[in-house]
């Protein structure tokens, strides 16, 4: 009984003992008040902005170092640098006396910060240590003093200078025997300092092993993913599970910390979307059109790419006053040269200045985007510049201001080819520098995510702004490389001085032809486009009420079973009308007819059939895409794949063939489009149905009439008195 009574005393004696240990070492709170950031910021770059804005949003006090000098510290990509940073601090902390002063170093034109400082400094005072670094898997700068560094059971061994937090005293003590140079290695100043166990212990020095408050980016790429959580965004750390404070693109990660950026720690939310998109915004509303940005327009012809006649006229349309807009055309094609000429003549003196580079002056690609840039440079007034390449579809014409408003370094408007995931950006790079697939690619060219985002590559249509290319794009050639084509370069060379490109898709601003198989030996070579650019195509010839033809009942009958709808426009009725005329090899309108099976035309015309000029299969897609459905809904129950072995362009002249006789068509139904207009082109004409007493005798220039081919249509061409009348046929399932 008693050495039973003796256990039970003894047990109650060690668990007071262990509650008062656990009561003794428990702390108060740190403060926050007691926490400052410094930084090292030469520069204020968009790197720096961006750690600002992220400090700011926690309520973080920040002080920054060496504002207005010249960073001597070297790069990322030398051994030896960072040793301003040392001594900057050095100088920094001789005011700080307080032993409850805490201290975060910390770089900032590579870090963001993911939390608040209490959680910091919950997380710095677990740590248990007077200071604690952060810590990285890959040793630097020196791989031999791998052996020197302490094991850990588990976690990132070496040290990374790059940040580190601790009490003002200790850290102190920590650089006090600092005296190097500023381009000497702060990386092995610091790693020295921690090899050393006397040093370590005394100055009480620890490892964020885990990540837990700082997580830089060098060697763990894999390591980290995004955390979504109401209405914030988090760096989480997959092998530690742990939930990072600040998070650091060290060494060569910069695109990583790119890409996290964009979410954390609140920039882009599922519930909240873009937050920081009307941050900082230039705010044109307020000026008179006199003041706005004057800015240098560069446009890039560099091979045959259709639509260019359309290019010009949105070029024109932009809505931004031309007394502030330069012009610098550069076109390295001769089949574009007329474009260029016949746009030039009628508004080339509405703009502010012209500058044309042709291609008989042998300037290559890159020398051509070398040369605008510098015109912007050079010009102490120019405020931006403006790069669009021929290719691009510009419908909105707001996009200049949208991006000048936008307020960014470099900012393109997100445009995509029609239908497909191509776009003018990437999301990623991969290892040798070319395309890779950012995880939310997909969702920005959907519009799944809608925002400005920080991106590593762009192309083809992108504003600058003049001060950047001033004072830190200044090299004269940006886009030339023995590797990499130009815009390629240009962006290599943007994302290593630091300059951020953002794409904005906030907006529908357009998309980006295809160039393949561009024609270039017909007089009006978009007529052919429609494999390759249907939606350009549609809105270039296609009539603009065609899609109301259904909904607003816009089909007109003015015969029984003929119906009668608006297909082309103005334009798509003349270059088809021009085009036959410069190929110019109309038929005789004999009966003997050698393009047809047979060799026999019972009721000729005089005419020209889309094979010969090369039309064919594009007019068989024109019949499937834009006839057949209203063939199917006026027709109930027949359904047609629109089979058409006689599609021609007809001509009508009072000396030459007035008039056609009664005959029926070879086909199921015909299709029959008015391609000039009556009583300005041409006078008389029309069709006569026979059966029902029925006349069309006014057509509509771009109209079509539909009606059967056999059996109760038939039909006769009234005679044309005065003029020439262009008609196209179609017979269609002969």
């Amino acid at each position: 009984m008693q050495t039973e009574a003796l256990a039970r005393l003894l047990s109650g004696i060690w668990i007071s003992v262990f509650l008062l240990e656990v009561n003794c070492t428990q702390q108060n709170p740190i403060p926050e008040e007691n926490l400052l950031v410094l930084t090292v910021g030469t520069s204020e770059t968009d790197g720096f902005t961006r750690f600002m804005r992220s400090a700011k949003l926690f309520n973080y006090t920040v002080k920054v170092l060496g504002r207005g000098e010249k960073w001597r510290g070297g790069n990322y990509k030398t051994a030896s640098g960072g040793g301003q940073k040392v001594r900057l601090l050095k100088s920094a902390l001789e005011k700080y006396e307080k032993e409850d002063q805490v201290i975060l170093f910390i770089d900032s034109y590579d870090v963001v910060f993911a939390s608040d400082p209490k959680e910091l400094l919950k997380k710095f005072q677990q740590a248990n240590h007077r200071v604690v670094f952060s810590a990285e898997s890959l040793i630097w700068p020196d791989r031999h003093l791998e052996d020197k560094y302490p094991h850990v059971r588990e976690g990132k061994r070496f040290l990374s200078s790059g940040g580190f937090i601790g009490y003002a005293p200790s850290l102190k003590k920590m650089v006090a025997d600092w005296d190097g140079k500023d381009g000497d290695s702060d990386q092995l100043f610091y790693t020295q300092l921690y090899l050393n166990p006397e040093k370590r212990e005394k100055i009480n020095i620890t490892l964020d092993n885990k990540c837990r408050i700082f997580q830089n980016l060098h060697g763990a790429l894999d390591d980290v993913v995004l955390k979504f959580e109401d209405g914030r965004v988090r760096a989480r750390n997959v092998v530690y599970d742990t939930l990072p404070v600040i998070v650091h693109g060290n060494g060569a990660n910069k695109l990583q910390l790119n890409y996290l950026g964009n979410y954390i720690p609140k920039v882009w939310t599922f519930e909240t979307g873009c937050t920081e998109c009307d941050e900082d915004l230039r705010s044109l509303t307020s000026l008179k059109e006199s003041e706005y940005p004057l800015v240098l327009i560069g446009v890039f012809i560099h091979q045959p790419t259709p639509f260019v006649t359309v290019f010009f006229e949105r070029l024109l349309n932009l809505k931004y006053p031309k007394d502030r807009l330069q012009l610098f055309i550069y076109n390295h094609e001769p089949h574009h040269e007329r474009n260029v000429k016949l746009f030039l003549e009628a508004h080339g003196s509405e703009y502010r200045a012209v500058k044309v580079i042709g291609p008989e002056e042998g300037l290559d690609n890159a020398g051509s985007r070398n040369l605008g840039l510098d015109l912007c440079r050079q010009d102490a007034e120019c405020d931006y510049y403006f790069s669009v390449d021929v290719e691009v579809v510009l419908k909105n014409a707001d996009v200049l201001k949208i991006l000048i408003e936008q307020n960014r370094s470099i900012t393109a408007p997100m445009i995509s080819r029609n239908g497909k995931l191509w776009s003018n950006f990437w999301g990623a790079l991969s290892a040798d520098g070319f395309y890779a697939r950012s995880e939310d690619y997909v969702d920005i060219v959907q519009g799944r995510r809608v925002g400005v985002w920080n991106v590593p590559y762009i192309s083809s249509v992108y504003l600058i702004k003049g001060s950047v290319l001033r004072t830190e794009l200044t090299d004269k050639d940006l886009f030339h490389s023995l590797t990499l084509d130009p815009d390629m370069a240009f962006c290599s060379n943007a994302r290593e001085q630091g300059v951020f490109m953002f794409i904005s898709n906030r907006h529908e601003f357009g998309r980006i032809l295809s160039t393949e198989n561009c024609e270039t030996t017909h007089l009006h070579n978009d007529l052919w486009q429609i494999f390759e650019n249907p939606q350009d195509w549609e809105e270039r010839y296609i009539h603009s009420n065609y899609t109301r033809i259904m909904k607003d009942k816009l089909i007109e009958t003015p015969c029984p079973d003929v119906y009668w709808f608006p297909i082309f426009t103005e334009t798509g009725c003349n270059h088809l009308v021009e085009e036959m005329e410069h190929f110019g090899q109309w038929s005789g309108g004999g009966n003997k007819d050698t393009r047809i099976q047979g060799g026999y035309e019972n009721v000729p015309t005089i005419d020209i059939h889309m094979n010969q000029v090369e039309l064919e299969k594009q007019w068989q897609k024109f019949l499937l895409e834009y006839i057949a459905p209203i063939t199917e809904k006026m027709y109930p129950g027949y359904y047609t794949k629109c089979t058409s072995y006689l599609n021609f362009v007809v001509r009508y002249k009072p000396d030459e063939q007035p008039l056609l006789a009664p005959h029926h068509d070879a086909s199921t139904f015909t299709i029959n489009i008015a391609l000039n207009s009556k009583d300005t082109d041409y006078e008389g004409g029309g069709c006569r149905f026979i059966r029902y007493n029925c006349s069309v005798q006014a057509p509509r220039k771009g109209w079509a009439l539909m009606h059967p081919g056999r059996l109760t249509h038939y039909h006769e061409g009234l005679p044309t008195t005065a003029g020439t009348r262009y008609i196209a046929v179609s017979f269609v399932d002969p």
